[in-house]
């Protein structure tokens, strides 16, 4: 097959109809319905059900709508990546949301510097849902993710933190006060989803002409995806329109006016690095050296931490005894002298 024969199919696959596909293509329609023929006969099966009032795809065809969508998307990130590297100045891309790098970004940045593969550093930051498409289609070289929320599929990994869940609430929410939550008490209040598929990647609803009223449903109903602007989100959980359920990390970064409340039993979220497979770059070997490195640091520092808080407190509770105990013998000693 080539790639101008899935190109067609895939405009079809979308569309589902000629016409429109056609006319999406800078094509006329029987030129494409001729190609599409001819795919059909290499192929040996029938990609598209055109018995009906509407064109759909058969099991073959739903198939192959998932196999040309990785090609095409291959090609596309084949061809960005081959003018990158013909760049005079390389760079290496990394992609992340903010607040996205479990609190690693900064210290990252400036240990990479010193490292003799290092070039230079292009952040883009992004949104939940764009992080991993532009790592698929080559824009950028690296992204900060998080397991298990997103499709790690075509990608290696590094983990580099294991972070808890937090709910972000409005400081008079009537949740605010607990030292923690479970999800079960969020029922009945909104709270982001984790993003869908985006739109550029699904099959467009023709079968649906009220699709954007029942978004807002929906959006009524469960809160707003997760990649809203973060400015925008906050001032939602603010009005006590939303709840956030976020990595603790996110602490660094709410309002004042705003509360973190861990949640018990939500599951953790691994921050990991993500490249495409295969990627060979010595820079990029270099990126995701060091970070595994710092990411080793911070934990061992805050292991030092947390030990040290530990026996301080024991310590403490060590005094504390020891008076006690001290009272109640200063006590029996009068009353043994009395």
């Amino acid at each position: 097959m080539e790639t101008r024969e899935l190109a067609y199919f895939t405009a079809v696959a979308e569309e589902l109809h000629f016409g429109r596909a056609a006319e999406r293509l800078g094509m006329a329609q029987p030129p494409l319905s001729r190609a599409i023929q001819k795919l059909e006969r290499r192929l040996g099966v029938t990609l598209f059900d055109r018995s009906g009032r509407r064109l759909a795809l058969t099991p073959a065809g739903e198939v192959l709508a998932r196999e040309a969508a990785k090609v095409l998307d291959a090609v596309r990130a084949a061809t960005v990546r081959t003018r990158r590297a013909g760049l005079d100045e390389p760079r290496l891309v990394v992609a992340v949301k903010p607040g996205g790098d479990g609190g690693l970004l900064p210290d990252l940045l400036r240990a990479y510097a010193g490292h003799p593969d290092a070039v230079e550093v292009e952040l883009a930051l992004c949104g939940v849902a764009e992080r991993a498409a532009l790592l698929r289609d080559g824009t950028a070289d690296v992204a900060f993710l998080h397991s298990p929320h997103e499709d790690l599929t075509g990608f290696d990994t590094e983990p580099l933190v294991v972070e808890g869940a937090v709910a972000v609430l409005a400081a008079d929410h009537r949740l605010a006060g607990r030292p923690f939550l479970r999800l079960a008490d969020l029922d009945g209040d909104p709270t982001p989803r984790w993003p869908r598929v985006r739109p550029d990647r699904e099959r467009p609803d023709r079968e649906r002409p009220d699709r954007e009223r029942h978004d807002r449903e929906r959006h009524d109903r469960e809160g707003p995806d997760d990649d809203v602007e973060p400015g925008r989100l906050m001032q939602l959980v603010a009005l006590g329109r939303l709840v956030a359920v976020a990595p603790e990390s996110v602490r660094e970064q709410v309002r004042r006016d705003l509360v973190c409340v861990p949640v018990a039993d939500a599951p953790p979220t691994t921050v990991v690095l993500a490249w495409p497979e295969g990627a060979r770059s010595r820079a990029l070997a270099a990126f995701v050296l060091t970070a595994a490195q710092v990411a080793e640091k911070r934990a061992t520092e805050t292991r030092a931490a947390e030990a040290q808080m530990a026996e301080a407190r024991a310590a403490e509770v060590g005094v504390t005894d020891t008076r006690v105990a001290g009272r109640q013998n200063g006590g029996k000693d009068r009353r043994g002298r009395e």
